[in-house]
């Protein structure tokens, strides 16, 4: 009986392999050494056996572990697994829709801010013009009101002077009249043969009459258009003065708004920078947790990358000992037909 020397890959203590050649001188064996060669096949299949349940155990060992750990960090099958952290990145959206929603109506709210403070700037700059022009109105009229006041003060003036003309006339009537009765009364008789002369009483009594008609006239009409100018430049005043109150409040109240606005204004920027550094502070915090679970997956991949090759090393491993395996089958499977040939 003759048996072929095969090469057999064994694992050592180390995780080594070493290579063993069998068989006996020139592949022929004796039948008187039968017994010596089945013994020597027994001890070498029986230190296989050992040595693959030794194997097998480490990697029952090993996949437990391997199961334990995937237990802890999670299934290997999806090493990419980003839904823990999708309803974070939606909210974070959200929050950066919201966040850029309020910039624009803040944006919105100073346009129109800036709009109506233009509005109500053109409204002052028109008030101010006519501000402008109803002093110079009023510069204007002041001439005029000068003028008045002059007219009158001659007006006054003439008025003293016709009185005293008129007192002066007056005396020197009654002194003429004293003078002509005591004329009259006197102790000479006088007796003229002439034609009566002239009344000169009744001449001085038409005269006065007619001067005192027309000295009242002239002062009638006098103060009639002395009332009339000083009721014309009073109501100018007084309507030049309501305009210029009226128009001191409009400036007051867009003053008042103009201000308002500009601290609308101030509190809208204010606003609108806290929400940019807000915005800015809440992103590079994200970032920074997005870059910290980026590192951990990377981590936990590179761990996965590892522990894959490790299994297909054991694996590899594995199917070596399956080869193994099966060969020694097939040895015994040929020791069991040569031992009961």
């Amino acid at each position: 009986l003759g048996f072929s020397s095969g090469g057999i890959c064994t694992r050592g203590v180390g995780g080594g392999f070493s290579r063993a050649s069998a068989g006996c001188g020139d592949g022929i064996l004796l039948v008187n050494n039968e017994k010596a060669t089945m013994q020597n096949l027994n001890d070498r299949l029986a230190s296989y056996l050992d040595k693959v349940r030794l194997l097998e155990g480490d990697n029952a060992d090993l996949e437990c572990k391997i199961r334990e750990w995937c237990a802890k960090v999670g299934p290997s099958c999806e090493p990419r697994d980003y839904s823990c952290f999708h309803k974070e990145i939606e909210d974070l959206q959200n929050q950066i829709l919201c966040a850029a929603m309020e910039t624009n109506k803040i944006l919105l709210n100073i346009d129109n801010n800036r709009m109506t403070a233009d509005d109500f700037r053109v409204k002052y700059e028109t008030e101010c013009g006519l501000r402008q022009n109803v002093d110079a109105d009023i510069c204007n009229l002041r001439p005029v009101l000068d003028q008045l006041a002059s007219c009158k003060t001659d007006l006054q003036l003439q008025c003293e002077a016709l009185t005293e003309e008129m007192c002066c006339l007056k005396m020197n009537h009654e002194e003429e009249t004293k003078c002509l009765r005591k004329q009259a009364t006197g102790d000479v008789s006088v007796e003229v043969n002439a034609c009566p002369g002239p009344d000169l009483r009744k001449i001085l009594e038409d005269l006065r009459c007619q001067y005192e008609t027309l000295m009242e006239r002239n002062r009638k009409e006098t103060e009639q258009w002395y009332a009339c100018k000083v009721e014309e430049v009073n109501l100018e005043v007084i309507t030049s003065s309501q305009e210029i109150e009226s128009s001191n409040k409009q400036v007051t109240e867009l003053r008042r708004q103009l201000q308002a606005s500009e601290i609308n204004v101030q509190a809208q920027l204010t606003m609108k920078e806290n929400l940019e550094s807000s915005l800015a502070e809440t992103e590079c915090r994200y970032n920074k947790y997005l870059a910290e679970v980026q590192s951990q997956i990377s981590c936990v991949e590179q761990r996965l990358a590892e522990i894959r090759a490790e299994m297909e090393c054991q694996n590899q491993e594995y199917k070596t000992l399956l080869d193994v395996k099966c060969r020694l089958e097939q040895e015994i499977q040929t020791y069991h037909c040569l031992l009961e040939g």
